[in-house]
Protein backbone atom coordinates (compact mmCIF):
# COMPACT_ATOMS: atom_id res chain seq x y z
CA UNK A 1 0.00 0.00 0.00
CA UNK A 2 1.40 3.40 -1.01
CA UNK A 3 0.30 6.63 0.64
CA UNK A 4 0.18 9.50 -1.86
CA UNK A 5 -1.97 11.89 0.16
CA UNK A 6 -2.83 12.34 3.77
CA UNK A 7 -6.50 12.03 2.88
CA UNK A 8 -6.64 8.67 1.11
CA UNK A 9 -4.74 5.52 0.23
CA UNK A 10 -3.79 4.05 -3.11
CA UNK A 11 -3.62 0.31 -3.77
CA UNK A 12 -1.05 -0.58 -6.43
CA UNK A 13 -2.16 -3.35 -8.79
CA UNK A 14 0.72 -5.07 -10.62
CA UNK A 15 -0.48 -5.04 -14.23
CA UNK A 16 1.32 -3.88 -17.36
CA UNK A 17 0.30 -2.12 -20.55
CA UNK A 18 2.17 -2.38 -23.85
CA UNK A 19 0.78 0.93 -25.10
CA UNK A 20 1.40 3.13 -22.07
CA UNK A 21 4.29 5.47 -21.40
CA UNK A 22 7.04 3.86 -19.33
CA UNK A 23 6.25 4.55 -15.70
CA UNK A 24 2.63 5.43 -16.37
CA UNK A 25 0.18 3.98 -13.83
CA UNK A 26 -1.16 0.70 -15.26
CA UNK A 27 -4.67 -0.11 -16.31
CA UNK A 28 -6.72 -1.27 -13.33
CA UNK A 29 -4.76 0.55 -10.65
CA UNK A 30 -7.01 1.77 -7.83
CA UNK A 31 -6.10 5.34 -7.01
CA UNK A 32 -8.85 6.07 -4.50
CA UNK A 33 -11.36 4.03 -2.56
CA UNK A 34 -13.58 4.81 0.42
CA UNK A 35 -16.63 3.47 2.22
CA UNK A 36 -16.43 6.23 4.86
CA UNK A 37 -15.72 3.62 7.55
CA UNK A 38 -12.83 5.24 9.38
CA UNK A 39 -12.83 8.65 11.02
CA UNK A 40 -9.91 9.62 8.79
CA UNK A 41 -11.96 8.78 5.67
CA UNK A 42 -14.90 10.89 6.89
CA UNK A 43 -12.93 13.88 8.15
CA UNK A 44 -11.78 14.87 4.64
CA UNK A 45 -15.41 15.57 3.72
CA UNK A 46 -16.40 18.80 5.56
CA UNK A 47 -20.10 18.50 6.39
CA UNK A 48 -22.55 21.37 6.01
CA UNK A 49 -25.90 22.03 7.70
CA UNK A 50 -27.71 20.09 4.95
CA UNK A 51 -25.41 17.01 5.07
CA UNK A 52 -24.82 14.21 7.60
CA UNK A 53 -23.41 10.71 8.04
CA UNK A 54 -26.17 8.18 7.65
CA UNK A 55 -26.67 4.41 7.50
CA UNK A 56 -24.52 3.00 4.74
CA UNK A 57 -25.07 0.55 1.90
CA UNK A 58 -22.90 -2.28 3.20
CA UNK A 59 -21.47 -0.53 6.24
CA UNK A 60 -22.21 1.85 9.03
CA UNK A 61 -21.78 5.06 7.08
CA UNK A 62 -22.93 6.83 3.94
CA UNK A 63 -23.05 10.54 3.14
CA UNK A 64 -26.57 11.96 3.06
CA UNK A 65 -27.50 15.33 1.54
CA UNK A 66 -31.02 16.72 2.09
CA UNK A 67 -32.26 19.93 0.45
CA UNK A 68 -35.70 21.47 1.12
CA UNK A 69 -37.87 22.68 -1.72
CA UNK A 70 -37.23 26.36 -0.90
CA UNK A 71 -33.48 25.91 -1.44
CA UNK A 72 -33.56 23.80 -4.60
CA UNK A 73 -32.10 26.52 -6.85
CA UNK A 74 -28.75 26.34 -5.10
CA UNK A 75 -25.69 24.08 -5.01
CA UNK A 76 -25.35 21.69 -2.07
CA UNK A 77 -22.14 19.74 -2.54
CA UNK A 78 -19.65 18.23 -0.10
CA UNK A 79 -16.14 18.07 -1.59
CA UNK A 80 -12.67 16.71 -0.95
CA UNK A 81 -9.39 17.30 -2.84
CA UNK A 82 -7.74 14.49 -4.79
CA UNK A 83 -4.12 14.51 -5.98
CA UNK A 84 -4.01 13.49 -9.67
CA UNK A 85 -0.45 14.62 -10.42
CA UNK A 86 0.73 11.06 -11.08
CA UNK A 87 -2.26 10.33 -13.33
CA UNK A 88 -1.96 13.12 -15.89
CA UNK A 89 -2.56 11.70 -19.35
CA UNK A 90 -4.47 8.71 -17.99
CA UNK A 91 -8.17 8.03 -18.39
CA UNK A 92 -9.72 7.52 -14.95
CA UNK A 93 -12.92 5.63 -14.19
CA UNK A 94 -15.05 7.05 -11.34
CA UNK A 95 -17.71 4.95 -9.62
CA UNK A 96 -19.88 5.24 -6.54
CA UNK A 97 -23.12 3.81 -5.17
CA UNK A 98 -26.02 6.20 -4.66
CA UNK A 99 -29.71 6.24 -3.86
CA UNK A 100 -32.25 9.05 -3.91
CA UNK A 101 -35.65 9.99 -2.54
CA UNK A 102 -37.88 12.55 -4.29
CA UNK A 103 -35.01 14.41 -5.98
CA UNK A 104 -36.65 16.94 -8.27
CA UNK A 105 -35.78 17.12 -11.95
CA UNK A 106 -33.23 19.94 -12.47
CA UNK A 107 -33.44 22.50 -15.30
CA UNK A 108 -30.41 20.93 -17.04
CA UNK A 109 -29.47 17.26 -17.39
CA UNK A 110 -26.05 17.54 -15.76
CA UNK A 111 -27.50 18.69 -12.42
CA UNK A 112 -29.61 16.80 -9.90
CA UNK A 113 -28.00 14.00 -7.87
CA UNK A 114 -24.29 14.55 -8.44
CA UNK A 115 -21.16 12.47 -8.02
CA UNK A 116 -18.77 14.89 -9.72
CA UNK A 117 -15.10 15.32 -10.53
CA UNK A 118 -13.68 18.80 -11.13
CA UNK A 119 -10.22 19.86 -12.27
CA UNK A 120 -8.43 22.96 -13.54
CA UNK A 121 -6.24 23.09 -16.66
CA UNK A 122 -4.49 26.12 -18.10
CA UNK A 123 -4.33 24.56 -21.56
CA UNK A 124 -7.76 22.89 -21.79
CA UNK A 125 -9.79 24.98 -19.38
CA UNK A 126 -11.67 23.75 -16.31
CA UNK A 127 -13.56 20.47 -16.39
CA UNK A 128 -16.69 19.34 -14.56
CA UNK A 129 -17.70 15.73 -15.19
CA UNK A 130 -20.53 13.62 -13.77
CA UNK A 131 -23.25 11.25 -14.90
CA UNK A 132 -26.31 13.20 -15.98
CA UNK A 133 -30.07 12.65 -15.75
CA UNK A 134 -29.88 11.39 -12.16
CA UNK A 135 -32.98 12.40 -10.20
CA UNK A 136 -36.26 10.98 -8.83
CA UNK A 137 -36.52 8.12 -6.34
CA UNK A 138 -34.32 5.03 -6.75
CA UNK A 139 -32.63 2.41 -4.58
CA UNK A 140 -28.87 1.93 -4.41
CA UNK A 141 -27.33 1.90 -7.88
CA UNK A 142 -23.99 2.71 -9.46
CA UNK A 143 -23.12 6.14 -10.82
CA UNK A 144 -20.07 6.24 -13.07
CA UNK A 145 -18.12 8.21 -15.64
CA UNK A 146 -14.61 8.43 -17.07
CA UNK A 147 -12.25 11.36 -17.56
CA UNK A 148 -9.09 11.84 -19.62
CA UNK A 149 -6.82 13.86 -17.36
CA UNK A 150 -5.06 16.78 -19.13
CA UNK A 151 -1.29 16.87 -18.84
CA UNK A 152 -1.42 20.05 -16.77
CA UNK A 153 -4.48 19.22 -14.64
CA UNK A 154 -4.43 20.44 -11.05
CA UNK A 155 -6.76 21.53 -8.28
CA UNK A 156 -8.89 18.39 -8.60
CA UNK A 157 -11.83 17.66 -6.32
CA UNK A 158 -14.53 15.01 -5.91
CA UNK A 159 -17.95 16.34 -4.93
CA UNK A 160 -21.16 14.68 -3.73
CA UNK A 161 -24.59 16.24 -3.34
CA UNK A 162 -27.48 17.95 -5.12
CA UNK A 163 -27.52 20.87 -7.54
CA UNK A 164 -30.64 22.74 -8.63
CA UNK A 165 -32.74 20.03 -6.98
CA UNK A 166 -34.49 19.32 -3.70
CA UNK A 167 -34.87 15.95 -2.00
CA UNK A 168 -32.44 13.52 -0.39
CA UNK A 169 -29.48 11.59 -1.81
CA UNK A 170 -27.09 9.08 -0.23
CA UNK A 171 -23.57 8.21 -1.42
CA UNK A 172 -21.28 5.30 -0.53
CA UNK A 173 -18.46 3.07 -1.83
CA UNK A 174 -16.49 5.48 -4.00
CA UNK A 175 -13.73 4.04 -6.18
CA UNK A 176 -11.47 5.58 -8.83
CA UNK A 177 -9.33 3.36 -11.08
CA UNK A 178 -7.11 3.76 -14.12
CA UNK A 179 -9.28 2.88 -17.12
CA UNK A 180 -6.53 3.57 -19.67
CA UNK A 181 -2.87 4.46 -19.00
CA UNK A 182 -1.32 7.53 -20.53
CA UNK A 183 -0.90 6.90 -24.28
CA UNK A 184 2.45 6.74 -26.01
CA UNK A 185 3.61 10.01 -27.61
CA UNK A 186 2.71 10.37 -31.28
CA UNK A 187 5.46 9.60 -33.78
CA UNK A 188 7.06 12.68 -35.40
CA UNK A 189 5.63 13.82 -38.74
CA UNK A 190 6.93 11.94 -41.76
CA UNK A 191 9.68 13.45 -43.88
CA UNK A 192 8.41 13.86 -47.46
CA UNK A 193 5.08 12.09 -46.80
CA UNK A 194 3.08 10.74 -49.74
CA UNK A 195 -0.15 12.50 -50.75
CA UNK A 196 -2.95 12.06 -48.24
CA UNK A 197 -6.00 10.08 -49.30
CA UNK A 198 -9.07 12.34 -49.33
CA UNK A 199 -11.50 10.39 -51.48
CA UNK A 200 -11.98 13.33 -53.87
CA UNK A 201 -9.94 15.53 -56.17
CA UNK A 202 -11.17 18.94 -55.04
CA UNK A 203 -9.09 21.53 -53.22
CA UNK A 204 -11.69 21.41 -50.46
CA UNK A 205 -15.13 20.05 -49.64
CA UNK A 206 -17.17 22.67 -47.82
CA UNK A 207 -20.80 22.10 -46.94
CA UNK A 208 -23.44 21.46 -44.32
CA UNK A 209 -25.25 18.91 -42.20
CA UNK A 210 -28.55 17.89 -43.73
CA UNK A 211 -32.11 18.94 -42.97
CA UNK A 212 -34.26 16.28 -41.25
CA UNK A 213 -35.98 15.19 -44.48
CA UNK A 214 -35.38 15.28 -48.20
CA UNK A 215 -36.59 18.19 -50.28
CA UNK A 216 -35.44 18.57 -53.88
CA UNK A 217 -35.52 22.36 -53.68
CA UNK A 218 -33.26 22.35 -50.60
CA UNK A 219 -30.63 20.34 -52.45
CA UNK A 220 -30.88 22.52 -55.55
CA UNK A 221 -30.63 25.68 -53.46
CA UNK A 222 -27.68 24.37 -51.50
CA UNK A 223 -25.69 23.30 -54.54
CA UNK A 224 -26.61 25.92 -57.10
CA UNK A 225 -27.35 29.01 -55.00
CA UNK A 226 -25.02 28.61 -52.01
CA UNK A 227 -22.39 26.65 -54.00
CA UNK A 228 -21.81 24.09 -51.25
CA UNK A 229 -20.22 20.90 -52.57
CA UNK A 230 -20.86 18.34 -49.82
CA UNK A 231 -23.70 17.40 -47.48
CA UNK A 232 -23.55 15.11 -44.44
CA UNK A 233 -26.88 13.31 -44.64
CA UNK A 234 -28.12 12.16 -41.26
CA UNK A 235 -30.12 9.00 -40.72
CA UNK A 236 -31.40 10.15 -37.37
CA UNK A 237 -34.26 10.48 -34.94
CA UNK A 238 -34.90 10.57 -31.16
CA UNK A 239 -31.94 12.89 -30.59
CA UNK A 240 -31.29 13.31 -26.87
CA UNK A 241 -33.95 10.78 -25.84
CA UNK A 242 -32.49 7.82 -23.90
CA UNK A 243 -33.75 4.26 -24.14
CA UNK A 244 -34.90 4.46 -27.77
CA UNK A 245 -34.11 2.40 -30.89
CA UNK A 246 -34.02 -0.86 -28.94
CA UNK A 247 -36.72 -2.68 -30.90
CA UNK A 248 -34.60 -3.93 -33.79
CA UNK A 249 -37.54 -4.93 -35.98
CA UNK A 250 -39.06 -1.45 -35.70
CA UNK A 251 -35.62 0.16 -36.04
CA UNK A 252 -34.95 -1.84 -39.20
CA UNK A 253 -38.26 -0.74 -40.74
CA UNK A 254 -37.38 2.87 -39.99
CA UNK A 255 -33.93 2.48 -41.58
CA UNK A 256 -35.46 0.89 -44.66
CA UNK A 257 -37.68 3.94 -45.11
CA UNK A 258 -34.72 6.27 -44.54
CA UNK A 259 -32.72 4.48 -47.21
CA UNK A 260 -35.54 4.85 -49.70
CA UNK A 261 -35.27 8.58 -48.96
CA UNK A 262 -31.46 8.42 -49.21
CA UNK A 263 -31.78 7.00 -52.73
CA UNK A 264 -33.51 10.24 -53.71
CA UNK A 265 -30.94 12.34 -51.87
CA UNK A 266 -28.06 10.80 -53.78
CA UNK A 267 -29.80 11.20 -57.12
CA UNK A 268 -30.59 14.85 -56.33
CA UNK A 269 -27.05 15.57 -55.18
CA UNK A 270 -25.78 13.99 -58.39
CA UNK A 271 -27.89 16.51 -60.30
CA UNK A 272 -26.79 19.53 -58.28
CA UNK A 273 -23.10 18.89 -57.74
CA UNK A 274 -22.79 17.73 -54.11
CA UNK A 275 -20.96 14.82 -52.57
CA UNK A 276 -22.80 12.90 -49.82
CA UNK A 277 -21.56 11.57 -46.48
CA UNK A 278 -23.94 8.89 -45.16
CA UNK A 279 -24.19 9.53 -41.41
CA UNK A 280 -25.75 6.91 -39.11
CA UNK A 281 -26.93 9.50 -36.59
CA UNK A 282 -29.08 7.16 -34.48
CA UNK A 283 -27.32 3.83 -33.82
CA UNK A 284 -29.10 0.56 -32.97
CA UNK A 285 -29.83 0.38 -29.26
CA UNK A 286 -29.71 4.14 -28.88
CA UNK A 287 -28.14 5.74 -25.83
CA UNK A 288 -28.43 5.21 -22.09
CA UNK A 289 -29.33 8.02 -19.70
CA UNK A 290 -25.65 8.85 -19.31
CA UNK A 291 -25.41 9.15 -23.15
CA UNK A 292 -23.28 6.02 -23.58
CA UNK A 293 -24.20 4.07 -26.71
CA UNK A 294 -25.87 0.75 -25.93
CA UNK A 295 -24.07 -1.07 -28.73
CA UNK A 296 -20.74 -0.76 -26.91
CA UNK A 297 -22.19 -2.90 -24.10
CA UNK A 298 -24.90 -5.08 -25.71
CA UNK A 299 -23.81 -7.45 -28.47
CA UNK A 300 -27.13 -7.76 -30.31
CA UNK A 301 -27.04 -4.08 -31.21
CA UNK A 302 -23.39 -4.28 -32.19
CA UNK A 303 -24.05 -7.23 -34.48
CA UNK A 304 -26.91 -5.35 -36.15
CA UNK A 305 -24.68 -2.30 -36.60
CA UNK A 306 -21.98 -4.28 -38.43
CA UNK A 307 -24.48 -6.05 -40.68
CA UNK A 308 -26.21 -2.76 -41.41
CA UNK A 309 -23.03 -1.32 -42.87
CA UNK A 310 -22.51 -4.41 -44.99
CA UNK A 311 -25.93 -3.85 -46.51
CA UNK A 312 -25.26 -0.15 -47.02
CA UNK A 313 -22.07 -1.03 -48.88
CA UNK A 314 -24.01 -3.39 -51.16
CA UNK A 315 -26.68 -0.78 -51.75
CA UNK A 316 -24.53 2.26 -52.48
CA UNK A 317 -21.15 0.94 -53.64
CA UNK A 318 -19.99 2.91 -56.66
CA UNK A 319 -22.61 5.67 -56.56
CA UNK A 320 -20.95 8.77 -58.08
CA UNK A 321 -22.45 11.15 -55.50
CA UNK A 322 -21.21 9.15 -52.50
CA UNK A 323 -18.16 10.49 -50.69
CA UNK A 324 -18.15 7.99 -47.83
CA UNK A 325 -19.63 5.97 -44.98
CA UNK A 326 -19.77 7.83 -41.64
CA UNK A 327 -20.02 4.84 -39.32
CA UNK A 328 -21.37 6.33 -36.11
CA UNK A 329 -22.25 9.84 -35.01
CA UNK A 330 -20.46 11.04 -31.87
CA UNK A 331 -19.54 7.74 -30.19
CA UNK A 332 -19.64 7.92 -26.41
CA UNK A 333 -18.36 5.29 -23.98
CA UNK A 334 -17.46 5.98 -20.35
CA UNK A 335 -16.76 2.50 -18.95
CA UNK A 336 -15.21 -0.74 -20.24
CA UNK A 337 -17.18 -3.00 -22.55
CA UNK A 338 -18.15 -6.43 -21.16
CA UNK A 339 -16.36 -9.54 -22.37
CA UNK A 340 -17.27 -10.44 -25.94
CA UNK A 341 -18.37 -6.91 -26.90
CA UNK A 342 -16.22 -4.47 -28.87
CA UNK A 343 -15.50 -1.00 -27.51
CA UNK A 344 -16.19 2.28 -29.34
CA UNK A 345 -13.07 2.01 -31.53
CA UNK A 346 -13.09 -1.71 -32.28
CA UNK A 347 -16.80 -1.55 -33.15
CA UNK A 348 -15.95 0.90 -35.93
CA UNK A 349 -13.00 -1.23 -37.02
CA UNK A 350 -15.20 -4.33 -37.31
CA UNK A 351 -17.79 -2.41 -39.33
CA UNK A 352 -15.03 -1.07 -41.58
CA UNK A 353 -13.71 -4.59 -42.18
CA UNK A 354 -17.20 -5.76 -43.05
CA UNK A 355 -17.58 -2.92 -45.54
CA UNK A 356 -14.24 -3.67 -47.16
CA UNK A 357 -15.37 -7.23 -47.93
CA UNK A 358 -17.91 -5.64 -50.28
CA UNK A 359 -16.64 -2.17 -51.17
CA UNK A 360 -12.83 -1.83 -51.31
CA UNK A 361 -12.58 1.87 -52.17
CA UNK A 362 -15.32 4.15 -50.77
CA UNK A 363 -13.95 6.27 -47.89
CA UNK A 364 -14.83 5.21 -44.36
CA UNK A 365 -15.03 7.80 -41.57
CA UNK A 366 -13.86 6.79 -38.10
CA UNK A 367 -14.74 9.14 -35.24
CA UNK A 368 -13.12 9.66 -31.85
CA UNK A 369 -14.75 8.84 -28.52
CA UNK A 370 -16.24 11.58 -26.31
CA UNK A 371 -18.75 12.86 -28.87
CA UNK A 372 -16.12 13.00 -31.62
CA UNK A 373 -14.33 15.80 -29.76
CA UNK A 374 -10.69 16.88 -30.20
CA UNK A 375 -10.08 15.60 -26.67
CA UNK A 376 -11.11 12.12 -27.85
CA UNK A 377 -8.21 12.15 -30.33
CA UNK A 378 -5.74 11.90 -27.45
CA UNK A 379 -6.74 8.24 -27.06
CA UNK A 380 -7.41 7.50 -30.72
CA UNK A 381 -5.22 5.04 -32.61
CA UNK A 382 -5.14 4.76 -36.40
CA UNK A 383 -7.17 1.96 -37.94
CA UNK A 384 -5.30 -1.22 -38.92
CA UNK A 385 -3.32 -0.89 -42.14
CA UNK A 386 -5.50 -3.62 -43.67
CA UNK A 387 -8.42 -1.15 -43.81
CA UNK A 388 -7.82 1.20 -46.71
CA UNK A 389 -9.10 4.72 -47.40
CA UNK A 390 -9.92 5.78 -43.84
CA UNK A 391 -10.68 9.42 -43.00
CA UNK A 392 -10.87 10.60 -39.38
CA UNK A 393 -13.73 12.77 -38.21
CA UNK A 394 -13.86 15.41 -35.48
CA UNK A 395 -16.73 17.58 -34.22
CA UNK A 396 -15.99 20.98 -32.72
CA UNK A 397 -18.17 22.83 -30.23
CA UNK A 398 -15.76 24.57 -27.89
CA UNK A 399 -16.24 26.14 -25.55
CA UNK A 400 -19.61 24.45 -25.17
CA UNK A 401 -20.82 27.20 -22.85
CA UNK A 402 -20.42 29.57 -25.81
CA UNK A 403 -21.60 27.47 -28.76
CA UNK A 404 -24.63 26.12 -26.91
CA UNK A 405 -25.57 29.12 -24.77
CA UNK A 406 -29.31 29.18 -24.22
CA UNK A 407 -29.85 25.71 -25.73
CA UNK A 408 -32.32 23.87 -23.46
CA UNK A 409 -31.42 26.19 -20.59
CA UNK A 410 -31.63 29.83 -19.52
CA UNK A 411 -29.66 32.08 -21.86
CA UNK A 412 -26.66 33.67 -20.18
CA UNK A 413 -24.91 35.91 -22.70
CA UNK A 414 -21.35 34.77 -23.53
CA UNK A 415 -19.28 36.69 -26.09
CA UNK A 416 -16.58 35.63 -28.55
CA UNK A 417 -13.81 36.64 -28.66
CA UNK A 418 -13.55 37.23 -24.95
CA UNK A 419 -12.87 35.76 -21.55
CA UNK A 420 -14.95 32.59 -21.07
CA UNK A 421 -14.71 30.65 -17.79
CA UNK A 422 -11.58 32.60 -16.94
CA UNK A 423 -9.78 31.87 -20.25
CA UNK A 424 -9.23 34.21 -23.18
CA UNK A 425 -10.96 32.66 -26.20
CA UNK A 426 -9.86 33.70 -29.67
CA UNK A 427 -8.50 32.08 -32.84
CA UNK A 428 -5.30 30.98 -31.13
CA UNK A 429 -7.27 29.42 -28.31
CA UNK A 430 -9.25 27.40 -30.87
CA UNK A 431 -5.93 26.36 -32.40
CA UNK A 432 -4.83 25.06 -29.00
CA UNK A 433 -8.03 23.05 -28.61
CA UNK A 434 -7.51 21.46 -32.04
CA UNK A 435 -3.93 20.39 -31.28
CA UNK A 436 -4.78 16.72 -30.53
CA UNK A 437 -6.36 16.41 -33.98
CA UNK A 438 -3.52 18.20 -35.74
CA UNK A 439 -0.93 16.01 -33.98
CA UNK A 440 -2.82 12.88 -35.07
CA UNK A 441 -3.06 14.13 -38.66
CA UNK A 442 0.68 14.84 -38.94
CA UNK A 443 1.80 11.74 -37.06
CA UNK A 444 -0.06 9.31 -39.34
CA UNK A 445 -0.37 11.37 -42.57
CA UNK A 446 -4.17 11.07 -42.67
CA UNK A 447 -7.03 13.29 -43.77
CA UNK A 448 -9.33 15.04 -41.27
CA UNK A 449 -12.99 15.85 -41.80
CA UNK A 450 -14.86 18.23 -39.49
CA UNK A 451 -18.31 16.67 -39.57
CA UNK A 452 -19.92 19.29 -37.34
CA UNK A 453 -19.15 22.72 -35.93
CA UNK A 454 -21.45 25.59 -35.09
CA UNK A 455 -22.59 28.30 -32.70
CA UNK A 456 -26.22 29.15 -32.00
CA UNK A 457 -27.59 32.08 -33.95
CA UNK A 458 -27.87 34.36 -30.87
CA UNK A 459 -24.29 33.78 -29.67
CA UNK A 460 -22.61 37.21 -29.71
CA UNK A 461 -19.76 37.16 -32.19
CA UNK A 462 -20.83 33.89 -33.82
CA UNK A 463 -19.70 35.13 -37.23
CA UNK A 464 -16.20 35.69 -35.83
CA UNK A 465 -16.18 32.27 -34.21
CA UNK A 466 -17.22 30.54 -37.43
CA UNK A 467 -14.67 32.48 -39.47
CA UNK A 468 -11.85 31.60 -37.08
CA UNK A 469 -12.83 27.92 -37.14
CA UNK A 470 -12.97 27.80 -40.93
CA UNK A 471 -9.62 29.58 -41.32
CA UNK A 472 -7.96 27.01 -39.08
CA UNK A 473 -9.66 24.05 -40.76
CA UNK A 474 -8.44 25.28 -44.12
CA UNK A 475 -4.94 26.09 -42.87
CA UNK A 476 -4.76 22.42 -41.86
CA UNK A 477 -6.30 21.21 -45.16
CA UNK A 478 -9.43 19.75 -43.53
CA UNK A 479 -12.81 19.32 -45.22
CA UNK A 480 -15.85 20.47 -43.23
CA UNK A 481 -19.63 20.63 -42.90
CA UNK A 482 -21.46 23.25 -40.86
CA UNK A 483 -24.19 22.15 -38.45
CA UNK A 484 -26.82 22.51 -39.78
CA UNK A 485 -28.86 23.45 -42.87
CA UNK A 486 -32.61 23.96 -42.35
CA UNK A 487 -32.72 21.54 -39.43
CA UNK A 488 -33.41 23.67 -36.29
CA UNK A 489 -33.70 27.44 -36.35
CA UNK A 490 -31.19 27.74 -33.50
CA UNK A 491 -28.41 26.61 -35.85
CA UNK A 492 -29.92 28.24 -38.93
CA UNK A 493 -27.74 30.61 -40.93
CA UNK A 494 -30.90 32.10 -42.41
CA UNK A 495 -32.54 33.09 -39.10
CA UNK A 496 -31.84 35.90 -36.67
CA UNK A 497 -33.02 36.92 -33.21
CA UNK A 498 -32.85 35.74 -29.60
CA UNK A 499 -33.89 32.29 -28.39
CA UNK A 500 -37.46 33.45 -27.94
CA UNK A 501 -37.84 35.62 -31.02
CA UNK A 502 -36.18 33.99 -33.99
CA UNK A 503 -37.33 34.69 -37.53
CA UNK A 504 -36.08 34.44 -41.09
CA UNK A 505 -33.79 37.36 -41.84
CA UNK A 506 -34.65 39.77 -44.65
CA UNK A 507 -31.00 39.90 -45.74
CA UNK A 508 -28.09 37.47 -45.33
CA UNK A 509 -27.02 37.25 -41.72
CA UNK A 510 -23.41 37.88 -40.76
CA UNK A 511 -23.04 34.15 -40.09
CA UNK A 512 -24.38 33.30 -43.54
CA UNK A 513 -21.99 35.79 -45.16
CA UNK A 514 -19.07 33.92 -43.60
CA UNK A 515 -20.35 30.64 -45.04
CA UNK A 516 -21.13 32.04 -48.48
CA UNK A 517 -17.66 33.53 -48.68
CA UNK A 518 -16.19 30.09 -47.98
CA UNK A 519 -18.56 28.31 -50.37
CA UNK A 520 -17.65 30.78 -53.13
CA UNK A 521 -14.20 29.14 -53.28
CA UNK A 522 -15.69 25.69 -53.96
CA UNK A 523 -15.35 23.66 -57.07
CA UNK A 524 -17.86 20.95 -57.85
CA UNK A 525 -16.74 17.37 -57.16
CA UNK A 526 -19.46 16.23 -59.53
CA UNK A 527 -20.48 17.50 -62.91
CA UNK A 528 -24.18 18.31 -62.41
CA UNK A 529 -26.42 16.28 -64.69
CA UNK A 530 -30.01 16.72 -65.72
CA UNK A 531 -30.77 13.05 -65.18
CA UNK A 532 -28.70 11.21 -62.59
CA UNK A 533 -28.36 7.46 -63.09
CA UNK A 534 -30.60 5.26 -61.05
CA UNK A 535 -29.04 3.42 -58.14
CA UNK A 536 -28.21 -0.18 -58.88
CA UNK A 537 -28.42 -2.38 -55.85
CA UNK A 538 -28.54 -6.00 -54.86
CA UNK A 539 -29.90 -5.29 -51.41
CA UNK A 540 -32.72 -2.74 -51.55
CA UNK A 541 -34.37 -4.14 -48.43
CA UNK A 542 -32.40 -3.76 -45.23
CA UNK A 543 -32.99 -7.10 -43.55
CA UNK A 544 -33.25 -7.41 -39.83
CA UNK A 545 -30.01 -8.27 -38.03
CA UNK A 546 -29.59 -12.04 -37.92
CA UNK A 547 -31.98 -12.78 -40.81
Amino acid sequence: MKLISSSFYVIVVTMCSLTSIAGSPPKGEIIFKTGFESKEERDVWPLQAWSEWSTGLESDYSLRVTVPEKDKDGTHMVSMPIDITNYRGCTLWFRCRAKAEAVTKPPVSYNGTKFMFHYKSDSMGPGWINEGNVYGTFDWKELEFSVSIPNDAHGARISLGLQESSGSAWFDNLIVTVMEPAPMPRPPPMKNPPPVFKGHNEKRLRGVMSPPRFNEEDIRFLGEEWKANVIRWQLGRNWGVPGTDRDLAEYDNWLTDKCEELDKVLESCQRHGLKVVIDLHSPPGGRYKNNDMAMFYEKEFQDFFIKFWQRMARRYKGHPALWGYDLVNEPTQTKPSPDGVYNWFDTQVQAAKAIREIDPVTPIFITSNKWGSPEGFRNLNPAPASISNVIYQVHFYAPHVYTHQGVNTIWNRVEYPGVILGIEWNKERIRTMLEPVREFQLAYNVHIYVGEFSAVRWAPGAENYLRDCIELFEEYDWDWTYHAFREWTGWSLEHEGTPDSGSLADAPTDRLKVMLDAFSRNGSPLKPTVDAPSIKTTDRKLERSGD
